[in-house]
C-alpha cells in the first residue's frame, strides 16, 4: 500500500481546528479581562445616579470578583490545552501504530490486483481499531477487514491480536469458517484480558473473504458491514444470507459462522469497507453516499477508484473524521 499524504482537504480542516482552539483561550482571557477592567472604571469615575455603584466594600467586591474571573478564565484555559495536546498525542500516537499494523498490501497476487486505504479519526481520542490484510496460502488468498470497537492504545493491541490470529489461521485452516472460529477464540482468550475501562465494548466487527481459482469468492460476515460487488459498471451490496455474532461475542449471541457464496469473475471488484466510510456525516448531519460513490467511480482504473473515494469522504466531513476508516479493494483481472 502506497504512503499516502494528507490532502488538501485534510490540511486545511487540521490548520482550522489548530487556529481555533488556539484562539478560543485567548478569547476568553480577554472577555474576563474586559469585566475587570470595566469595574475599574466604573468605580473610579462612577456612574449617574441612581445606578451608581456605592464605594467601599461593594466596589472592593466587584473588583476582586471580576480578577478572579480572569485568573479563573486563565488558568481554565491553560488546563483544557495541556489536556487538549495530551489527548492529541495520544490520538496522534494510536494513529501511527495502527498505521504500521497494516503493512502494505501486495499489490497483486496471481490474477488478484489490491488496494487498501485507512484514515484515521480527527477527533479525539477516536483513533484505532480498523484492520486489513491479505494472506496467499494453501487454498486460496484470504482477506480480512475488522473494526474493534475500543479506541486509542487499546484498539491497537487488541488489533495486533486479530491480525496475528487472521495472519496464522488463513494459512493452517482449511475451511474459511474455522479461520472465524481461531479468530473468536483467541478473541475471547486475549481481547478480555486487556487493560483499560471498555469491558463492555470489547469485540470486533470482521468480513472474511476467500479467493479460490475459480470464478467465485467466499464470505464469512461477523456482525461486519457486506462487501459491494461491481460488475459491468454496476454495484451491488451482497448482505450476509446468515448474519453472524461479531468476533468476541459468539458465545453470547449464540450464532455460528456461515460461508456465503458470491459469482467473482475476472473484471469484476469486491469493495470491502468498515463503518466509518457509510456513517461519516457532513457538517449538517448527513451521512455519506458511500455506495453512489463507488457507482460514480465504477470505471475508473483500481488506484484512482480508491483515492477517489478516500477524497470524497475527506471532502464530505470537512477532513473532520469522528471514526476511523478502512477500505479494501480486490479486482481479478483476466488471465
Amino acid at each position: 500500500m502506497r504512503k499516502q499524504p494528507p490532502s488538501t482537504a485534510e490540511r486545511s480542516a487540521g490548520c482550522a481546528r489548530n487556529r481555533f482552539t488556539a484562539l478560543l483561550p485567548r478569547a476568553l482571557f480577554g472577555l474576563a479581562f474586559a469585566l475587570f477592567v470595566l469595574a475599574v472604571v466604573t468605580v473610579s469615575t462612577g456612574i449617574p445616579e441612581p445606578r451608581r455603584l456605592t464605594a467601599g466594600p461593594l466596589s472592593e467586591a466587584a473588583m476582586c470578583t471580576a480578577l478572579a474571573a480572569a485568573l479563573v478564565a486563565l488558568s481554565g484555559s491553560a488546563v483544557r490545552r495541556r489536556r487538549q495536546r495530551a489527548l492529541d498525542r495520544a490520538d496522534t500516537s494510536a494513529a501511527t501504530a495502527q498505521r504500521v499494523l497494516l503493512r502494505p498490501l501486495p499489490g497483486q497476487i496471481g490474477d488478484l490486483r489490491l488496494r487498501g486505504t485507512y484514515l484515521p479519526a480527527r477527533t479525539a481520542p477516536r483513533s484505532g481499531g480498523d484492520l486489513y490484510d491479505a494472506v496467499r496460502g494453501p487454498y486460496g488468498t484470504r482477506l480480512l477487514i475488522g473494526d474493534v470497537r475500543a479506541k486509542g492504545m487499546l484498539a491497537v493491541e487488541a488489533s495486533a491480536l486479530l491480525l496475528r490470529s487472521f495472519r496464522e489461521a488463513a494459512y493452517e485452516e482449511e475451511q474459511l469458517t474455522e479461520v472465524a472460529r481461531r479468530l473468536e477464540r483467541d478473541a475471547q482468550r486475549h481481547i478480555a484480558r486487556l487493560p483499560g475501562a471498555e469491558t463492555p465494548e470489547r469485540f470486533a466487527t470482521a468480513l472474511l473473504v476467500e479467493i479460490p481459482e475459480g470464478p467465485v469468492a467466499r464470505v464469512v460476515h461477523c456482525g461486519h458491514p457486506a462487501p459491494l460487488l461491481v460488475s459491468g459498471g454496476r454495484v451491488r451490496p451482497c448482505p450476509p444470507e446468515r448474519p453472524g455474532a461479531p468476533v468476541g461475542m459468539a458465545d453470547l449471541v449464540g450464532a455460528g459462522h456461515a460461508v456465503q457464496t458470491l459469482p467473482f469473475r475476472a473484471g469484476e471488484r469486491l469493495v470491502l469497507l468498515t463503518d466509518g466510510f457509510t456513517e461519516a456525516r457532513d457538517a449538517a448531519g448527513r451521512f455519506h453516499p458511500f455506495t453512489e460513490r463507488v457507482g460514480e467511480r465504477a470505471a475508473a482504473p483500481l488506484d484512482d477508484l480508491v483515492d477517489g473515494l478516500r477524497a470524497d469522504l475527506v471532502r464530505h466531513t470537512g477532513g473532520e473524521l469522528r471514526d476511523d476508516a478502512a477500505l479494501l479493494v480486490v479486482e481479478r483481472v483476466p488471465g
